[in-house]
């Protein structure tokens, strides 16, 4: 299993056999349109320009937008409802089965977990969090939710670059509150069952 960052909230999770995109974005929060890539699914956490251009992905895709069940290609995904803030409207979490690793990818959530949430995200393998604040969970509120999951892989998402078209918080800030300034980032997480950590690692990918 092959997890890729194409940026803001966007992942390209590559497993054996099938292929997931999240959150694909448009030209207007970079300055230029996200790379055309193939997938044969595609998950939209909520319907805000720079996570749903699902015109972006290749490959006639089936797009999932909302909570519920799924099992398509041998993916087993579960949306599962939550807020973007008070202020923001819906978010969907998801949770990915694939190539036995089970991943969690948060959206724009803009509040901490309830119990019922972390009962449900119990046994995260991988968690894609999202940590730039304004918009979603800050630094320490994403901190908050990491410890309370306790995955095996953390990955930060949806925090300040370059040339961003809107504010948020560094990563910076995320990896100094929890404790891993040290990092850097890297290309890509190759991961399978058996290389999974035995204590949690922050993995900082590079776009």
């Amino acid at each position: 299993m092959i997890l890729y960052y194409l940026g803001h909230s966007c992942f390209k999770l590559k497993g054996r056999e099938t292929v997931v995109i999240t959150d694909p974005y448009d030209k207007s929060v970079f300055g230029k349109l996200m790379p055309k890539t193939k997938a044969d699914i595609v998950t939209v956490s909520h319907s805000h320009h720079d996570h749903c251009a699902v015109d972006r992905v290749d490959g006639s895709p089936f797009i999932i937008n909302g909570p519920g069940e799924y099992e398509i290609k041998g993916v087993d995904i579960m949306g599962i409802a939550s807020t973007h803030g008070p202020e923001r409207g819906k978010n969907t979490i998801y949770i990915y089965t694939i190539d036995d690793l089970k991943f969690c990818h948060l959206g724009d959530l803009g509040e901490k977990l309830n119990d019922r949430q972390r009962e449900t995200l119990d046994g995260i393998d991988v968690l894609m969090i999202p940590v730039g604040g304004i918009y979603t969970l800050n630094a320490k509120e994403a901190a908050f939710v990491t410890n309370q999951l306790e995955p095996k892989v953390v990955i930060p998402m949806h925090y300040k670059t370059r040339n961003l078209s809107f504010n948020l918080d560094p990563v910076e800030k995320f990896l100094e509150e929890i404790g891993k300034e040290e990092i850097k980032p890297v290309d890509k997480l190759v991961v399978t069952p058996s290389s999974l950590p035995e204590e949690m690692e922050v993995m900082w990918l590079k776009k």
